[in-house]
C-alpha cells in the first residue's frame, strides 16, 4: 500500500467507525444542525465560528434559534461537542465541513469573501488527511478554482493528502418533516478519492447520498434546485397581477389548478423572495454564465419580477388607504410577520424589512408584530429600533393598515380580521370578500 492509499484508507476507517473528528466551520442555521447531526451519531465534533456570542451561548448550552431547542444543544456537549473561535484547533479535526454565507456584493455579484476568509483561517493549520467540505452556495468551479489552488499553495495535493469535495446544503429551517438527516445530500469530489472522503463523511449521518461526477456538478444542482423555484415564484407573481386586474383570486385558481394529478406543481406568490437562496443563487449562475458569452434572460426576467413585488404590495396599500380617504404619509402601519417565511425566526433577506423602508420611506409610522422576533435584529445592511408589538383588538384598531407579510401560524386571524381596519394580504390567509381586505 503506498502513502497515499495507506492515507485515503486511514481517513475512510476513521469516519466509518466514528473515531474521526469533526470540524463544523460556520454555526447559523447550516452549520448549528450538521454539529448536532455529527454529535448525535457518537463523533467528537469541534464547531468553529468568528462570533464569541454564538460559540459562547452553545457552551452554555443555549440555542440562538428558535427551531433548535437547547435540550439538543446539550445533548450535544454531552457528546463531547465543543464550540470555538480559536482555529488553531482545525488541526484537531479529520473533517472540515465549511457553512458561511455566501451572499451579494453592493453590485448584486457573488461575494465569496467568508468562504475565502475561512479558508485563509485554516489554512496554516491543516495536515494530510483531512477531508475539507464546502456546503455554501456558490458558483460552479468554485471549489477547483477557489480553494484547490489555496489548499495546494501549502504544498498539499488534493486527492492525494486532503481530499476536497462539495456537498450543498439543502436545510429547510423550521420544516418538522425534513432534516438534515433524511434530506438527500448530493456530494461531488475534485477526484475519485475525494469523492470518496466525502461520501464515507456524510455516510453515517444521512440517509440517502446522491453521487455525482464532479464538484462543479454539484454546485450547479443547488444552483438548478433554486433558480427552479425562484423561476417560478416568478411566474406566479406575474399571474398574481393578472388575475387581480381580472378581478380573480389568484389563489383559488391555484387550488384548482393543483387538483390536477399530474402536470402541476403549485408554487404560491407572495411579497417579494426571502431566505438566504431563493434571492441570492440565481445571481451566482447568470454572473458565472457570462463568462462563457450566455445571458440568462429566462433567469433573469424571474428575478426583475420577483424583485418588484415589494413595489406592487405598496401600490396596493396605497389602494386601500385611498378608498379610505388616507394616505400613505402620515398613516399608521402594523407589518405583520418579519420572518422570510412562517413558523420560524430567520430574516435573511426578508421582503418584510424593503416593505418597512420603503413605507417609511413614503411617510408612514411603522410598527411591527412577530411572535417569533420579539425585536428587531441588528442586520448588516438594514436597522429598526423596533420590539413587536403584541397583538390586541385595541392595538389593531389604533393602526389604519395591516399588512400581512409572514403569515406565521400563531397569529389571531379571527383578532385580525375582526378588528383591523383595513388588510393587506400578500399570502392569501383570509379568504373572505369583503372591502377592508385587499389580496396582494
Amino acid at each position: 500500500m503506498n502513502t497515499t492509499t495507506a492515507i485515503n484508507a486511514d481517513l475512510l476507517k476513521k469516519l466509518e467507525n466514528k473515531s474521526a473528528t469533526i470540524g463544523i466551520v460556520g454555526l447559523g442555521y447550516v452549520g448549528l444542525p450538521l454539529l448536532i447531526r455529527f454529535a448525535e451519531e457518537g463523533y467528537k465534533v469541534l464547531g468553529f465560528d468568528i462570533d464569541q456570542d454564538k460559540t459562547d451561548a452553545l457552551m452554555r448550552g443555549e440555542s440562538y434559534i428558535e427551531h433548535i431547542g437547547a435540550d439538543k444543544i446539550s445533548r450535544a456537549l454531552k457528546n463531547q461537542a465543543l464550540a470555538t473561535t480559536d482555529y488553531t484547533h482545525a488541526n484537531e479535526a479529520d473533517a472540515l465541513i465549511i457553512c458561511v454565507p455566501t451572499p451579494l456584493d453592493q453590485h448584486r455579484e457573488p461575494d465569496l469573501s467568508f468562504v475565502l476568509g475561512t479558508m485563509e483561517s485554516l489554512l496554516p493549520h491543516l495536515r494530510k488527511g483531512q477531508v475539507i467540505s464546502l456546503e455554501s452556495t456558490t458558483w460552479p468551479g468554485t471549489t477547483e478554482e477557489k480553494l484547490k489552488p489555496m489548499i495546494e499553495s501549502r504544498g498539499f495535493a488534493v486527492g492525494k493528502d486532503i481530499f476536497l469535495v462539495y456537498s450543498p446544503e439543502r436545510e429547510d429551517p423550521g420544516n418538522p418533516d425534513f432534516t438534515t438527516r433524511n434530506i438527500p445530500k448530493v456530494c461531488g469530489g475534485v477526484t475519485e478519492a475525494c469523492k470518496a472522503a466525502g461520501l464515507a463523511l456524510y455516510g453515517q449521518v444521512v440517509d440517502q447520498l446522491v453521487p455525482v461526477s464532479s464538484t462543479r456538478a454539484a454546485e450547479l444542482t443547488k444552483l438548478l434546485e433554486n433558480i427552479h423555484r425562484a423561476v417560478n415564484i416568478g411566474l406566479v407573481n406575474e399571474m398574481k397581477i393578472v388575475a387581480a386586474k381580472m378581478g380573480i383570486d389568484i389563489h383559488e385558481v391555484i387550488r384548482a389548478a393543483a387538483t390536477k394529478p399530474f402536470g402541476f406543481v403549485p408554487y404560491y406568490p407572495g411579497p417579494g423572495l426571502g431566505g438566504h437562496c431563493i434571492p441570492i443563487d440565481p445571481f451566482y449562475l447568470t454572473w458565472k454564465a457570462r463568462e462563457y458569452g450566455i445571458n440568462t434572460r429566462f433567469i433573469e426576467l424571474a428575478g426583475e419580477i420577483n424583485s418588484a413585488m415589494p413595489d406592487y404590495v405598496i401600490s396596493r396599500v396605497m389602494e386601500g388607504l385611498n378608498r379610505q380617504g388616507k394616505a400613505v404619509n402620515g398613516s399608521r402601519i402594523l407589518i405583520l410577520g418579519i420572518a422570510y417565511k412562517k413558523n420560524i425566526d430567520d430574516m435573511r433577506e426578508s421582503p418584510s424589512v424593503i416593505l418597512m423602508e420603503k413605507l417609511q420611506n413614503l411617510g408612514a409610522k411603522i410598527a411591527y408584530s412577530d411572535p417569533h422576533i420579539p425585536v428587531f435584529p441588528k442586520l448588516r445592511k438594514h436597522s429598526f429600533d423596533l420590539a413587536s408589538t403584541p397583538l390586541t383588538p385595541a392595538t389593531l384598531e389604533s393602526f389604519d393598515c395591516a399588512l400581512l407579510v409572514t403569515d406565521h401560524d400563531r397569529f389571531d386571524y379571527d383578532m385580525i380580521f375582526s378588528h383591523a381596519p383595513l388588510i393587506v394580504d400578500t399570502r392569501g390567509r383570509f379568504q373572505e370578500k369583503t372591502g377592508k381586505i385587499l389580496k396582494a
